[in-house]
Parts: C-alpha cells; structure tokens; sequence
C-alpha cells in the first residue's frame, strides 16, 4: 500500500467551513425533523441554494456539462458534512448515483442530455438497481428491458429506490438478451408507478417503482451495462463511508459533551471509568472509521485498481464504526438518550439503514475476500 499523507488543503479545508456554516443553518435538527415527516422529504428552497449558489449538485460534474469538475475527495469532504448534519435532500440519489453512473457510462448523449440538470439543481435524479429480492449483485438484477435502437420498454418493479417518489430522471438496470444494460426514464413516464416505503430512517426516502411497458432510453452500450454499475456501486459505497464518518464524529461529540456536563453522585460521568473506556473506544473506532473512508476517497478520486477492494473495506469497517457510536451515544446519555425528544435516535436510525444499503458488512466482507482472491 502507498503511504498515504490524508491533511486536506486549504482550500478543502474551506470547503468543509463553508459546506458546514450551510448546513447549520439550514439543517439544524428542527429541520430535519420537520423534513423527515414531509412527503418529498426535504425542502426545495435548500435543494435549490444548495444547486444555485453553493454549486454542490455539479461539484464533480465535469465542466463541458455545466459542473465544477472537482474530485471525490471534495465530494467525500461535502457528504461528510451532510452525514454530520443528517441533511434530508435527495443529493446522495442525484449526485452519488445518477450523476456517477452518468458520469461513468462513455455515452456523450446522455451526459450532454442530463448532467447539466443535476448539476444546475433542476434535476433530481436517482438510480433504480434493487429488485424485491433485495440482492445488491449482478444476479440480483432480473427485471426484462424488451426493444431495440432507441425505442425499448420496461416491466417489472423495482425496490428501495433512494428518492424514487420525487426524482423526475430514474436511471434503471434491466436486462436485454445481452445482459444488463442501463435506462434512463422520466419521472412522468407512461405505466411508472411510484410508491413511498415506510421507513426505519425517516431521513432518507425510498420508493417501489412499477413499470409496465414503460418507454426507456438505453445509456451507454447494450450488455455493459453491470461494468458502470459496479464501478458505481464502489463509489456510492465509498461516499457513503464519507458521510457514515461525519455522523460517526458528530454522535461522540455529543457523547463527550454530556459526559462532561452531566453529573453523578457529585462528579461528571465523564469521570467514571466505565464512560471514560466508552469515550476511548468510539475514538479509536471513530478516527480509523475515517482513515478508511478517507483512503477510500483518494481511490476513488484516482480511480485506480485498489478502489473495488478498499470501497468494501472501508463500507464494512464504516458501517460498523457508525452503528457501533450511535449505540454507545445512547448508552452514555442513559434514559434521555431513548427519548423521542433527544437526536440521538435519528443517528443510530441512519446509522442501522446505512449500514444495510448497498449490502451489509458481511456481504461486504465476502465480496473483499473474492476481490484479493482469497
């Protein structure tokens, strides 16, 4: 492995302040908790400063189609923020997965056709890939696409679909006769049936979509369709990691500063050896949580050979750093922490369903294994 330097730069560094001074301010926990109860489940007028004026929707957009062409590690750095902050947008779906597979699919058309939506903050957009089976894989994907040239439909249904009930472009993995291949549907498509799930995390929105002999548009070449998707899924696994890391941080804050503040038998608990150890512990996991995404980040932005082998290994380590905080949050908070009134319960409520998007870690932890051949 290279010896990796992780200090950001300047000008990642400010970034960060300005992304996050954004965030305090429009995604406070009231915020949240007021989004989370919507149906579209976040507010337009944020979506929109967040495309307009902040330019975060086009950060790794290449330039030629309206985007800022900056790298995933300054995209890492943003989901870090949006993870800290627990910011209800449907930016992960538009940016993480549809702008990825977009940016990913050597099909100047569709670039030229989508990219500058997103990238203005126009166009929501997601990625439709999990099926009612629930398999994260290739063999996952059964869903038939029947056509050909530039006319084709789709039947079938798809499930967990980030943002699927408000996202106006739905980028689909069906299958032809000659493998998987990538869609791209409007939102308003003939035969699109678009229902909302319930949720555990209210904070992040998913759909079911039926399809029946609904007109699509093929993206990129017939049958290559699982090469795009699963270079895809390691970037989405990676800028997951990112943000599981911001609310891995953000939780022991909060554990730390109760500790401190909260007394006891005439002490703070923080001095109770017991909260101490606990304190440690969600330190060490917390910092090697973002060791992993940040390697993670770089690999991604290089887009080299390690990416497939460090994105499970960051998810699977990330996912359990995060889920494994936001207990412990809880844990050292005592009786308030169970509270519906406390935020601690939206963190281990992200925390459970990140750690089960794109795969759990055991799923993860196999898939590292056949990927350095062991």
């Amino acid at each position: 492995m290279v010896n990796m330097n992780f200090a950001f730069t300047e000008e990642q560094e400010e970034l960060r302040k300005t992304v996050r001074a954004f965030l305090d301010a429009k995604s406070p926990e009231l915020a949240v908790r007021e989004q989370m109860d919507t149906e579209d489940g976040f507010d337009a007028a944020v979506w929109a400063q967040m495309g307009e004026q902040m330019g975060l929707q086009g950060l790794i957009v290449p330039e030629a189609f309206g985007g800022s062409g900056y790298g995933y590690v300054e995209l890492g750095i943003v989901l870090e923020e949006m993870g800290r902050a627990l910011l209800c947008a449907p930016f992960f779906s538009t940016v993480v997965l549809a702008g990825n597979t977009l940016i990913h699919s050597g099909d100047e058309a569709a670039k030229a056709a989508h990219l500058p939506g997103i990238a203005a903050g126009t166009t929501i957009a997601t990625l439709a890939f999990t099926e009612p089976s629930g398999k994260w894989d290739e063999a996952g994907i059964t869903m038939p696409a029947s056509g050909s040239g530039t006319s084709w439909t789709l039947t079938g249904t798809k499930m967990f679909v980030l943002d699927g009930h408000s996202a106006n472009l739905i980028l689909v993995a069906a299958r032809t006769d000659k493998g998987v291949s990538l869609f791209s549907v409007d939102g308003a498509a003939a035969g699109l049936t678009r229902t909302s799930l319930s949720t555990m995390d209210q904070t992040r929105k998913q759909a079911k979509l039926e399809f029946a002999n609904t007109p699509a548009t093929l993206i990129g070449t017939e049958g290559e369709g699982w090469t795009v998707l699963s270079t895809v899924l390691d970037l989405a696994a990676v800028g997951l990691a990112a943000e599981q890391v911001g609310g891995a941080q953000k939780v022991l804050d909060m554990a730390v500063e109760y500790a401190k503040v909260r007394v006891q038998f005439g002490r703070p608990i923080g001095s109770f050896q017991a909260i101490k150890h606990k304190c440690a512990d969600m330190l060490l996991e917390v910092e090697s949580a973002k060791s992993a995404a940040y390697y993670g980040l770089w690999c991604a932005s290089e887009m080299n050979d390690e990416l497939p082998s460090v994105a499970s290994l960051a998810k699977a380590y990330c996912s359990e750093a995060y889920f494994h905080a936001t207990a412990e949050n809880i844990q050292i908070h005592g009786g308030i922490g169970f509270t519906w009134e406390h935020p601690a319960h939206l963190y281990f409520k992200r925390a459970k369903s990140s750690e089960l998007l794109f795969g759990d870690p055991t799923y993860h932890r196999e898939l590292l294994a056949q990927r350095i051949g062991l």
